[in-house]
């Protein structure tokens, strides 16, 4: 394995990259320096995505089947040339005060965090405003976590549930999957609607699918209550949630991405393999039809009253 440091230029930055052969994914054989190479040639489509969101990095410095940790604050030894941003934490466990953030604009800073193993990238549903402040959601998700039996396949039948209420209210919802065992649905909003208000509706419209549909859809979050049902899990709309973005790589035996779908995708999945997407599968993908999530960057529909 060669471990020696090579120096790359990304995007007109000079990186040092290290270990390149270390597979990351065993059972896959899937390398650091094809993680590298993913988020690299995924970032013209990625990047909007994360534009002037501050985020949560799950790195995995052994490979997958190894420990992992998650990192808010800045990895050490940070380029110059990242950007970073400090925001308050109230109620941090590790007692700090303020954290100061990744923010990932350019494709260089992809290369840097994954050279680090970060495989996964979480993000909030808002983004800084001009004053790099935490501005009002963007976005609305609706997380859907399938309890086994119960797979991707149920999920899809909600995610169809929940697209004929949301369109009943005026609004419009992008379809991706988790790049684990569920799917998720993302709504875009115009960044003027508080936290409570799309929180409070997120919550009523899975506890509403609950009642109509107690065969399928649990809107509590107790485990127990999750056998052969869909969790429609309204609580990520909150400031301090994440989710795994867009394109992300996950880190599962294989290297999954939470990728867009269609609309035509989900209502014709009859099996868990037929919503499974590798990186190569996603690169070529966003070769053939572009970023299925793009319209997550032009809300043109706010939040029904």
């Amino acid at each position: 394995m060669s471990t020696e440091p090579v120096s790359v230029r990304v995007g007109g930055h000079r990186l040092r990259v290290s270990n390149l052969d270390k597979v990351l994914y065993p059972a896959s054989g899937f390398t650091k320096g094809e993680v590298i190479d993913y988020y690299s040639r995924i970032a013209p489509v990625l990047l909007p995505h994360l534009k002037n969101r501050p985020l949560t990095l799950k790195r995995y410095p052994h490979g997958v089947e190894s420990e992992f940790f998650y990192a808010k604050n800045v990895p050490a030894g940070a380029p110059s040339w990242v950007r970073t941003v400090k925001l308050p934490s109230p109620g941090s466990s590790k007692g700090r005060e303020q954290v100061e953030y990744l923010l990932a604009d350019e494709m260089a800073t992809l290369a840097w965090t994954a050279n680090l193993a970060a495989l996964e990238l979480h993000a909030p549903m808002w983004r800084l405003d001009g004053r790099r402040k935490p501005a009002p959601p963007d976005l609305m998700v609706f997380d859907l976590d399938p309890g086994a039996p119960a797979t991707i396949v149920e999920c899809c039948r909600v995610a169809e549930l929940i697209r004929q209420a949301l369109d009943a209210d005026g609004l419009c919802a992008l379809p991706k999957t988790s790049g684990s065992k569920g799917l998720q649905l993302y709504v875009p909003l115009r960044p003027e609607r508080p936290w409570k208000e799309v929180h409070q509706y997120a919550r009523r419209l899975a506890e509403q699918l609950e009642r109509e549909y107690p065969a399928l859809v649990v809107s509590n979050m107790k485990k127990a209550l999750r056998g052969g049902k869909v969790l429609v899990d309204w609580s990520q709309n909150n400031a301090a949630k994440t989710t795994v973005a867009v394109y992300s790589l996950r880190a599962r035996e294989r290297p999954t991405v939470s990728t867009p779908i269609s609309w035509r995708e989900l209502e014709s999945c009859r099996r868990p393999d037929d919503l499974v997407f590798l990186a190569g599968d996603v690169l070529e993908r966003v070769k053939q039809e572009g970023d299925l999530f793009a319209p997550a960057l032009r809300p043109e529909r706010a939040l029904a009253a």
